[in-house]
């Protein structure tokens, strides 16, 4: 869904790219700045409630998109980075619900069933993608925006109504792993139509 604005927001970053280029940096530094944004990420829900968390996750997603800018501009991108990017991307992600649930927001059952579900869809997006010999395949009813987006959105929630906390979070992980089988049983469909025989 959200991955339809992928090019305008792509766009409005490349000034950014460009200043990071003059850094020094490289788009894989960037890259595991990233991953460490997500471990304080886990540390800050752990330690600092839901609110805090949430606003970190902000943080996470706006690391994400770093290393892509900086490769664009500099002209960087490489096969490696962009697999390096993939990986970190599903560590980040355990890291995040990682917090969650040593916090004691949410049931370990749940959380499981939501991360393996993010997990799935992306290897299933993978899959397709070197096996299935597809050029992309990010079709699916949520991909990785819109799951950390309602993860924000019920942490804010469950943050207002603390007597419904756990409830709350529950049912905010119980909704990304349902759309994330979705998205997997989509994208199976996907590459049954289109893969390359």
């Amino acid at each position: 869904m959200l991955g339809k604005f992928r090019a305008q927001y792509e766009r409005m970053m490349m000034p950014l790219g460009a200043v990071l280029a003059r850094t020094g940096l490289t788009p894989n530094q960037i890259t595991m700045i990233s991953l460490l944004s997500s471990m304080l990420c886990c540390y800050i829900y752990r330690t600092y409630g839901l609110l805090w968390g949430a606003l970190s996750i902000l943080l996470v997603g706006f690391t994400d998109m770093l290393d892509g800018c900086l490769a664009r501009a500099t002209g960087k991108t490489t096969r490696f980075g962009g697999v390096l990017d993939h990986v970190l991307d599903r560590y980040a992600e355990f890291f995040i619900v990682l917090g969650i649930a040593l916090g004691g927001y949410a049931d370990w059952i749940w959380v499981f069933f939501a991360f393996f579900g993010m997990v799935m869809a992306s290897y299933t997006r993978a899959k397709a993608e070197s096996i299935g010999g597809l050029k992309s395949c990010t079709v699916g009813i949520a991909e990785r925006q819109e799951k950390l987006l309602l993860i924000i959105c019920g942490s804010i929630i469950a943050w207002m109504y603390v007597s419904m906390q756990r409830v709350i979070m529950n049912v905010s992980f119980i909704i990304v792993g349902v759309l994330s089988h979705i998205t997997v049983i989509q994208r199976l469909s996907y590459t049954r139509r289109y893969a390359k025989t």
